[in-house]
């Protein structure tokens, strides 16, 4: 999921209270280069407006076509586009991409509603769809699971499946944080300090005046969760990042000089943390972008999750300081 397919179901559902007839289309499988990925959804309105993407331009506009010419089921259907290499050629999927399409009527947008509601409080749900019945069900999900069909039931989730926990609630802080949201991360920062966080005011995110490491503890860290510590406090960052460094998060970072990082992993090493454990440490923290202003730190910060979530290799950072 990602905040495009919530804006999809926002405008789908709008257009229903219009009076318009709407359908969705889900990509249900994809093979070759095919440009986007299973559950990404598009809604197209009776007259021809969509929202959405399921292919990035030609398979759109074949839809938009057969509607315009009559061909509006009435039931989940299934769609294939670019069978042969032809039909891949004519529909702009690359080297014989192969596209399996969902699309159904919009008969009630309850569930829409509820879905809604439910990622406003960052919860992660799934949408189950019987392509037999049309039924739809709406139910919580759990951060690890993904788009699945079984030839029968499609399950698509929404919400944020990744989380981002900061430590410290400074300036930096404040630009990390919505940049953070608008990758469809679900947000906690964390700060004790009452001349911080009693001013933490950035819409849409968590906040916790526990100590860092009790934090870390309580919201049991997984392969889904990211940690960075922006304090500049040893004193909180450290705390943050021995629980952290222990935990089954995909990226644990600092912010730092690289001469602060390597004080910062001696210290660590004086506490029950393996060397292995210390070098999952990503510091200093983000890209080497070149950054200066609170805005451009944060973007190499989030650059660098992304990349490590995605597991894409890093290779714009600055070199650490050699031994000695």
């Amino acid at each position: 999921m990602d905040s495009l397919d919530l804006q999809v179901l926002s405008q789908a559902r709008d257009w229903l209270a219009q009076g318009h007839a709407v359908w969705l289309v889900t990509v249900l499988e994809t093979w070759g280069s095919a440009p986007r990925p299973p559950g990404a959804l598009l809604a197209l309105r009776d007259d021809g407006p969509v929202v959405g993407s399921v292919s990035g331009g030609c398979v759109e506009d074949d839809l938009i076509d057969r509607v315009r010419h009559g061909e509006r089921v009435a039931a989940p259907a299934l769609v294939s586009y670019g069978v042969t290499r032809e039909e891949a050629a004519r529909f702009g999927l690359p080297c014989g991409g192969t596209l399996r399409l969902v699309q159904e009527p919009l008969r009630n947008a309850g569930w829409i509603t509820e879905i809604l509601e439910r990622c406003a409080r960052h919860e992660l749900v799934a949408r189950t769809l019987d392509l037999a019945s049309g039924a739809v069900a709406v139910e919580p999900a759990a951060r690890g699971e993904r788009f699945a069909f079984d030839g029968r039931r499609m399950r698509t989730l929404f919400g944020p499946r990744w989380r981002l926990v900061i430590i410290g609630a400074g300036q930096l802080s404040r630009v990390v944080a919505p940049i953070a949201l608008a990758l469809d991360f679900e947000v906690l920062c964390c700060d004790p300090r009452e001349e911080y966080n009693v001013t933490w005011d950035v819409p849409g995110t968590a906040f916790s005046r526990e100590m860092p490491d009790d934090l870390v503890q309580r919201v049991q860290l997984d392969a889904h969760s990211a940690l960075v510590a922006l304090t500049h406090d040893p004193k909180l960052d450290d705390l943050a990042l021995m629980e952290a460094l222990k935990s089954a998060a995909f990226y644990v970072g600092a912010l730092g000089s690289r001469a602060n990082t390597a004080r910062r992993k001696e210290r660590l090493a004086l506490f029950d943390l393996s060397p292995e454990e210390i070098g999952r440490l990503h510091g200093p923290v983000g890209l080497d972008l070149g950054g200066r202003t609170p805005a451009e730190i944060a973007v190499s910060i989030l650059a660098e999750i992304v990349a490590v979530k995605n597991a894409v290799a890093i290779v714009q950072k600055k070199p650490a300081l050699s031994a000695g």
